[in-house]
């Protein structure tokens, strides 16, 4: 695996040193899950949100018989 380095501040990799510990993995590691679940509920909120009007009647249009 190629790696490469981020900056955080002082505070912020105390918190991950912290929770990679208590997880018993590494900062890469740890930084890799919260990567991982940030990106996973951003795509949960996305399928979420309400259908447009014109998705709902997308997905209808073969219940309605007036279309045909």
């Amino acid at each position: 695996m190629e790696a490469a380095s981020i900056r955080v501040d002082a505070t912020t990799h105390r918190s991950l040193e912290t929770l990679a510990t208590s997880l018993n993995t590494t900062v890469s590691a740890t930084v890799a899950l919260a990567v991982k679940n940030l990106l996973q509920r951003r795509m949960g909120a996305q399928l979420n949100r309400d259908l447009t009007p014109e998705e709902v009647a997308w997905l209808d249009a073969d219940l309605d018989p007036d279309l045909g």
